[in-house]
């Protein structure tokens, strides 16, 4: 009798552990909410929207803190990271204009990456600009940017006749236009269109060379392609800021002398309207990187310089034997790398690439060579003169997107990912499917538009990318250089987009240009490559105030991640795997707080 006391005294003490849990976890939702306010100057008021959506009992029971953590002593001596000075708020360290102006202007090397030493990295956090807002909802973000998020005026003047931007009242306007499209992108597209099968889902990936403030690719978004534009960050102050701000994918980037840090084989459609590349130098070097990027197949597109020579030079300000001579060799190269003419009109040619290899006899240049190494060792690799080989297995078509985001991708049905099968594919798939519906139940503003620039820092198969997918969002999947497997070229065979980086460096970005960022075995991935903190500040750096983080990794490491982000302003909460608290991995999800710089160095 009194053992059944004992026991009903004790299932009374759980059940008020129970009733404190579920109370905790409701008042860590609301806070949740709190945080990710708006209105005026902190962002979007849809955020608010978490306090009652979110169903507290949904989530699993969190035995974790009780049973892994190290007691509260490991949240004590923490680091308090200090801002930067306001003149940070822009800062991007591997391509710091500051830095740049001591490097060779020639062949665009002071536009490449060149990251700070260890002695020169910053361990503070970047400011945000005094009034700074959560960036308008897509489709609105295409055409209407606040002016407080990138103060820059400079392009509304350089390229008001092109129609880039204009500013009117608080907020940029992006009519559409571009150097070669002044009239608007839609138009341009048109255009393409009636050569390029665009609307049928066999171009989904496209590459966009100088892509200015990315009308291109934000017009193309509407038509379900998906863009990677890069452009280097040079005298157009803010042009990928804006692209980012917009909510259209891009990179700080450039064609000079290294490799582009993408696969081969991987976009359906290459374009440069305007770019200014010099197409024919270093004995035609650039085109044959697009040539390796470029799928069998695929399209490239080029607009303005040096084509329509004749009615263009002196608006160029260029001889026009110069122009002639540049138009004679990019027509000479495009059949040397057995691309099809398939139209030319004004100031547009659009070329093919052949699919088939045998099909191609180069043309009346035999010189050029085939390139012996590894097509994808691209990260910090230089750029070479030769033609990047592909066999016939390769040159398979895609199925047509969306088809093409679950069907198993030919890098896998050829074995050309070690380790990686179609059935292991498709479970990790069915997984991430999963994992995803878990951080809906956590946090219902997940695809509801709140958050449109998305970035996953260890994308895999980019199977996190598929379940997440929708027209309101992007995602940049980021395969580490330093991963066992190279999955990039199968996450571009899904029709979706990345890059190759790596995690102890910067992010060719500027800050605050994601909303949710998410990392599953990062920090195992990275844990005696780099230090921790290193990694958290670049995070911190490039995602957005009010921003939300999803980490996934092993106990111990979380617990080291929550302890540096309580210095940075950061609000986390650890909770148990989808599967219960015996699994070892957890998820830790963290929320950036709201603050801005003053202008005089200090913090709101």
């Amino acid at each position: 009798m009194r053992n059944s006391k004992v026991h009903a005294g004790n299932r009374r003490t759980r059940s008020s552990l129970w009733i404190i849990i579920l109370v905790s976890l409701c008042c860590f939702f609301y806070v949740l909410g709190a945080w990710q306010k708006s209105g005026t100057g902190r962002g979007d008021s849809i955020a608010l929207r978490i306090t009652k959506e979110t169903d507290c009992t949904t989530l699993p029971n969190l035995y974790f803190e009780t049973h892994h953590n190290r007691g509260d002593n490991t949240l004590t001596t923490v680091r308090v990271f200090e801002p930067c000075e306001e003149r940070y708020t822009d800062y991007t360290p591997c391509q710091d204009p500051s830095h740049a102006i001591r490097l060779p202007k020639e062949n665009m090397v002071y536009a490449e990456r060149h990251c700070p030493s260890e002695q020169e990295k910053l361990h503070c956090l970047i400011p945000a600009p005094k009034g700074y807002v959560a960036p308008f909802p897509w489709p609105k973000s295409r055409d209407f940017v606040p002016y407080k998020n990138v103060p820059y005026k400079s392009l509304t003047v350089d390229k008001a006749v092109q129609n880039w931007v204009q500013f009117d009242g608080d907020v940029f306007k992006f009519p559409g236009g571009g150097s070669m499209f002044p009239q608007g992108a839609d138009a341009y597209i048109d255009e393409l269109a009636a050569v390029v099968p665009i609307k049928d889902g066999t171009i989904r990936t496209a590459l966009d060379t100088g892509c200015g403030v990315a009308s291109f690719g934000a017009y193309l978004l509407m038509r379900n392609v998906l863009t990677m534009s890069f452009a280097p960050r040079d005298s157009h102050e803010a042009q990928v800021q804006f692209a980012l701000e917009r909510g259209v994918p891009a990179v700080l980037g450039a064609l000079g002398t290294m490799k582009l840090p993408y696969p081969s084989r991987s976009f359906d459609m290459a374009h440069c309207s305007h770019c200014l590349v010099s197409w024919t130098s270093n004995e035609g070097m650039y085109m044959m990187e697009v040539d390796r990027v470029l799928r069998p197949g695929g399209y490239w597109i080029l607009s303005g310089p040096p084509v329509n020579w004749r009615q263009n030079y002196q608006a160029w300000k260029r001889p026009r034997e110069e122009l002639e001579e540049d138009f004679r060799k990019i027509e000479s190269l495009a059949e040397s790398l057995c691309w099809e003419k398939k139209y030319e009109k004004g100031d547009i040619i659009i070329w093919q690439k052949i699919a088939s290899s045998s099909e191609c006899n180069r043309g009346k240049d035999k010189s050029i060579r085939m390139c012996a190494s590894p097509a994808d060792n691209v990260w910090y690799k230089k750029m070479e003169v030769c033609i990047t080989p592909h066999s016939e297995e390769e040159t398979r078509p895609l199925k047509p997107f969306p088809d093409r985001l679950f069907a198993v991708p030919p890098r896998v049905y050829l074995g050309q990912v070690q380790g990686i099968t179609p059935e292991s594919y498709q479970k990790d798939s069915m997984l991430w499917r999963k994992h995803v519906n878990a951080y809906r139940r956590i946090n219902k503003l997940i695809g509801s538009g709140r958050y449109r620039n998305i970035m996953d820092m260890n994308a895999g198969l980019g199977s996190f990318a598929a379940a997440i997918h929708s027209p309101n969002l992007w995602v940049m999947n980021v395969v580490p250089v330093v991963s066992e497997r190279d999955t990039l070229g199968v996450i571009y065979e899904r029709g979706l987009i990345g890059i190759y980086h790596d995690w102890c460096e910067a992010f060719s970005t500027y800050p605050r240009t994601y909303d949710l960022i998410h990392g599953s075995g990062l920090f195992s991935l990275y844990q005696h490559r780099c230090e921790m903190e290193d990694i958290l500040l670049e995070m911190d750096r490039i995602l957005r105030p009010e921003g939300a983080v999803i980490l996934r990794d092993n106990a111990d490491l979380l617990n080291q991640v929550r302890k540096i982000v309580s210095g940075m302003r950061w609000k986390t909460k650890m909770l148990d795997h989808e599967d219960g608290p015996l699994v070892p991995e957890k998820i830790l999800i963290c929320v950036k707080e709201y603050w801005v710089g003053t202008g005089d160095d200090s913090i709101l």
